[in-house]
């Protein structure tokens, strides 16, 4: 395996394949990010795994192997051929490009497939619509260069994912009230929530199925989330009826429910290509012209009533008179001469209002292209910390699930502020260090935080400052290192102990997905459980042992792999790539069912979505016992 990357993504990945797979690994990295002796905490964030790779210095292309198994690491300014030759691509089983610049993946890949057209990819883009048009591209490269080559059977395709794709549902999730986790692949939802312990005598209730039962520290200040130096094993992952039954006391993480991922949201109000009535005239005004129009309304019944008539051409009669274009009554009845002096002043009364809407709407879309501003009646909401490449996808996901949002910026050129603008999202531009931004967010009247900024003391300050104002605020923060983010943890925990904290890593919830598509399966999410991660994978069940031939409940494996679904559609129509771009009119809709009966017999051509851990994954591609230290 070969994984090329400049950030901690890459580091991870090859960790993970490493230490999870067990599968030899060449690193690439470029040469001001190699390894060197350094004492720190930058240190330790920028070569995390590296810290301990002895690099042999030289000008070009130097490789070097590591002291360790399985890990060799290349050093290089650009991946072009010369070091993808180095890092020998032509003889890898799948490369990785987890470069944070697209454009520099995308170079990369076109030279790596044509280097070796068996090679699986497996491309990091963040431009999504690229993406699909990539994947396409780059197997039919594979073709022609090789004609005859059957990716399916080689199970070399291209794969492209996105890290911030792969983690915005979980850090979004953890930010709603009911929903602690989510994965979103293909149109489907699959929605994790976890579940006070029951008390003596009551049955937890499982959902569709128990994912975790979660370590009995989360519910002790003290405690941290996951830890095994507290003494408390950590979360025990998909465990059978009688470990759920026998642990009392520990709460569950249940899948709930399986539905179509997507609001109803009107398509005119994602892109903000129309304005409601709202935005457009006061409340005041409305009233008025509801006034204005009742009395039209009024005045047509009483000369429908007094002249007998037509309805409509009474109708008709009263707003000549409104709009005084209409002959004086100077011959006609009493009533009629009466009536057409209160037509004329309606309308009167109906010009200034005229005028004041066509002020007021002229205002609305003025400002509609800039950022609006929270209103003071805002409460309930989510602030939004960060509107970069993991905050724009995040806000993407809340205002899909209609959760109001309020986001805090210092850039105003950052990739998520264009978004904010189209969805209408009140955005407040300044440094959140900064006395006032987060007041200006309605931080004290908010229902969570999310820290989703680059920067880990930027996001831990803001967070201590939230609970500052309010103690019991819901908080997640984005964290990049372990060993802070648990330290953290427990100090929050310690001190606002009826709070909730969670602290999240993108790399942390990306780097199994990326891992699990090299391996050769396609990963359609991972959910984070405390600080462990299970995966959901979709497989065919031909050449498994451990699931053809056995029935749901005979395959499945406690704290390993269980079966949550099955894909009933014939082979020949299948969609190829479960974790594909819902809307895709192109592709055929999955037949997912969810509720299997226990005594389904598995066969060789099924297709499972499974949940697993990352050994147990690992064991059913084939790559034998793995370290439990990684899962």
């Amino acid at each position: 395996m070969v994984v090329c990357g400049d950030d901690g993504l890459a580091r991870r990945l090859a960790g993970e394949l490493r230490d999870v797979y067990r599968e030899r690994v060449t690193l690439v990295v470029p040469e001001a990010r190699a390894p060197q002796p350094a004492v720190g905490r930058q240190s330790g964030r920028s070569l995390g795994l590296l810290s301990r790779v002895p690099v042999a210095r030289s000008p070009r292309v130097p490789a070097t192997e590591q002291t360790g198994p399985h890990l060799r690491v290349v050093e290089g300014a650009e991946p072009d051929e010369e070091l993808l030759t180095a890092a020998g691509v032509e003889r890898a089983a799948a490369l990785a490009l987890v470069y944070e610049d697209d454009e520099t993946n995308l170079r990369a890949a076109l030279v790596a497939r044509r280097l070796n057209p068996r090679l699986r990819l497996v491309i990091r883009l963040y431009n999504r619509k690229l993406g699909q048009h990539l994947e396409e591209l780059l197997d039919q490269a594979a073709i022609i260069a090789e004609p005859g080559l059957d990716l399916r059977e080689l199970d070399a395709s291209t794969t492209v994912l996105s890290d911030a794709d792969t983690a915005a549902p979980a850090l979004a999730a953890s930010a709603v009230a009911g929903t602690s986790k989510i994965v979103q692949a293909d149109g489907l939802l699959l929605r994790a929530v976890e579940r006070t312990p029951p008390g003596r005598g009551e049955v937890a209730d499982p959902g569709l199925c128990t994912l975790a039962l979660l370590s009995a520290t989360t519910g002790d200040p003290a405690g941290t989330e996951g830890s095994e130096h507290s003494g408390d094993r950590g979360p025990q992952l998909l465990p059978d009826d009688r470990a759920v039954a026998a642990a009392t006391g520990r709460g569950i993480v249940a899948l709930e429910a399986v539905s179509h991922a997507g609001p109803v949201v009107s398509a005119g109000r994602l892109a903000g290509a129309t304005l409601p009535v709202a935005s457009l005239f006061s409340r005041r005004l409305r009233w008025s012209l509801a006034g204005i129009v009742a009395a039209v309304a009024a005045l047509a019944v009483a000369s429908w009533i007094t002249t007998g008539d037509h309805p409509l051409h009474a109708a008709y009669i009263t707003l000549l008179d409104i709009f005084a274009i209409n002959d004086p009554a100077v011959e006609e009845p009493a009533e009629r001469k009466t009536l057409q002096i209160l037509a004329g002043f309606v309308g009167l009364l109906l010009l200034p209002v005229l005028v004041a809407a066509a002020l007021e709407g002229l205002g609305a879309f003025r400002t509609a292209t800039a950022l609006r501003r929270p209103a003071r009646r805002t409460s309930g909401h989510v602030v939004l910390l960060g509107l970069g490449k993991i905050g724009a996808r995040v806000l993407a996901r809340l205002r899909e699930l209609e959760i109001p949002v309020v986001c805090v910026e210092s850039d105003p050129e950052a990739r998520g502020i264009e978004l904010a603008r189209r969805l209408r999202v009140p955005v407040v531009l300044g440094d959140v260090t900064e006395e006032g931004v987060l007041e200006a967010a309605r931080v004290g009247k908010a229902h969570s935080l999310l820290a989703l900024t680059s920067a880990d003391i930027t996001n831990l300050e803001a967070a201590l400052y939230a609970r500052a104002v309010r103690p019991d605020l819901r908080v997640v923060m984005r964290l990049y290192e372990d060993d802070f983010a648990t330290a953290v943890y427990r100090t929050l925990r310690a001190t606002h102990p009826d709070a909730l904290t969670r602290s999240r890593s993108v790399t942390h919830l990306a780097a199994p997905a990326f891992a699990g598509a090299m391996m050769g399966r396609q990963v359609l999410g991972a959910i984070p459980v405390e600080r462990r991660v299970l995966l959901f994978a979709a497989l065919v069940v031909a050449g498994h042992p451990q699931l053809e031939g056995r029935t749901i409940a005979e395959s499945f494996r406690p704290g390993a792999w269980r079966v949550i679904a099955l894909d009933t559609s014939a082979p020949e129509d299948r969609r190829p790539d479960l974790a594909a771009a819902p809307g895709d009119s192109r592709l055929p809709e999955a037949g997912l069912v969810w509720d299997l009966h226990p005594g389904y017999v598995l066969k060789a051509q099924d297709r499972v979505v499974l949940a697993a851990t990352r050994r147990g994954l690992a064991e059913l591609l084939g790559r034998g016992a793995v370290s439990d230290s990684g899962t």
